[in-house]
């Protein structure tokens, strides 16, 4: 029966089904075959894999990208980002990496970052004579920080589903995100000096404080929310609420660039944009009932301890796997699926749950950017009219330096996590 069920899985996932539907319709069948399993089973563990506290946090994160969007705050971040970086050769492309950092430490979610920086920069880097490879692999490629650098939709889910500590996750996540950006920088200045692209005239000081002064209320939503998780005053959830209401006042009453009659839109493009996540979430959690059923935790788990003995050999597979995997499935129902099936393999070869999360994470952060899922890679290439083949090629040197951080992350977690267990070491 199992070779019946993935057989099915493929050919739905073949003719254009959506994930989150493939894995429901999967989960249904395959529990219905079970003997004396109650009809009841699959919408329950639907309803059960949504009832957490923690999971309020991935609407709510949503929100206050969309919010950000919407009032116009990434406009600040990005004239902030160029009056920092614009002055070097390729600035505007150095500026969209930067901008998605910062825009990574509010909103949580990739898709959000292509979307409303890549409608910005995009046409303007055309317009400055970037060629179109150019400004939509940059803007695809960089959105992925907004997986790794906190707050994190997908480090929410897997502290859910590990009890890894959200906190540790968070900080954990700062030092790979810095160096996926100064890496895809340092390729861009290459590559901007091979092509001559232009940069921006030198921002006086003056006008450069003036930006500061009108950023800082938008960049302060990273200290309330990085802070109040890391000092234990908030919960990942708490601060998820705290940094919507926070966006929402400053937007109305500090930039006044948001209205109430905005408010509709907004909360519906955030209600569509959750429900995608947390309906696949629903579903996968109906499949790790099915897979739970036939004990694929404890098959993975005396497969690597008779097959792979070596701790090394198995992080290559563990990335090797979820590489593939987040080229046709989101981010959180693969976590939902196979976390669970691996995480005991993982303890067993003295792999800390936070350094799996940041290695499984970073790893599906890859899977944003490479077809036929790789969202933020098709959102970029919309934004750019540029096809998708020609889009992916554009991104693959960035592919490479985010796969190169992943690997001295996995291989080198001391070094890693040096700077967070300064900063906090009770929560390593």
């Amino acid at each position: 029966m199992g070779f019946i069920l993935i057989g099915l899985f493929l050919v739905l996932m073949f003719i254009g089904v959506p994930i989150a539907f493939v894995i429901g319709v999967i989960a249904l069948l395959g529990i219905f075959t079970i003997p004396y399993t109650p009809e009841m089973t699959v919408p329950m563990k639907m309803l059960n894999g949504l009832d957490s506290f923690v999971l309020l946090a991935v609407p709510l994160f949503i929100l206050a990208a969309n919010l950000m969007n919407s009032g116009k705050i990434s406009v600040k971040l990005i004239e902030l980002a160029l009056a920092i970086v614009g002055p070097i050769r390729g600035g505007l492309a150095h500026a969209n990496i930067l901008v998605s950092m910062m825009f990574a430490g509010v909103s949580g979610a990739s898709q959000a970052d292509t979307a409303g920086v890549g409608k910005i920069l995009i046409p303007s880097m055309i317009d400055k004579g970037y060629d179109k490879e150019t400004s939509v692999g940059v803007t695809a490629a960089s959105s992925t920080v907004g997986v790794i650098i906190p707050p994190s939709i997908p480090m929410i889910i897997f502290a859910g589903l590990t009890n890894a500590s959200v906190g540790a996750l968070f900080l954990g996540g700062i030092v790979p995100g810095i160096l996926i950006g100064a890496g895809m920088m340092l390729f861009v200045y290459i590559l901007a000096v091979k092509r001559n692209y232009p940069k921006s005239a030198r921002v006086e000081l003056s006008k450069f404080f003036k930006l500061l002064v009108e950023t800082i209320p938008a960049l302060f939503t990273v200290v309330i929310i990085i802070g109040g998780i890391i000092s234990g005053f908030f919960t990942a959830t708490e601060a998820a609420a705290v940094a919507s209401l926070y966006t929402l006042l400053i937007s109305m009453f500090f930039y006044k660039t948001l209205k109430i009659k905005d408010l509709p839109k907004i909360l519906v493009d955030t209600l569509a944009l959750s429900s995608l996540s947390l309906f696949a979430l629903a579903t996968a959690s109906a499949l790790g009932e099915l897979m739970s059923f036939y004990q694929l935790g404890t098959v993975a788990q005396e497969f690597f301890t008779n097959s792979i003995g070596t701790k090394w050999l198995f992080t290559i597979i563990i990335i090797a796997f979820f590489l593939f995997i987040g080229t046709f499935m989101d981010a959180i129902p693969a976590m939902i699926l196979f976390v669970p099936v691996i995480l005991p393999t993982a303890l067993q070869f003295g792999i800390d749950p936070v350094h799996l999360g940041l290695i499984v994470i970073i790893t599906l952060a890859v899977g944003l950017v490479t077809p036929p899922y790789g969202l933020c890679l098709l959102l970029a290439a919309k934004i750019g009219d540029l096809s998708i083949e020609r889009s992916f090629k554009a991104v693959l040197p960035y592919i490479a330096i985010v796969v190169v951080v992943l690997l001295f992350i996995a291989f080198f977690p001391d070094m890693a996590f040096y700077i967070p267990k300064l900063i906090n070491p009770n929560l390593f």
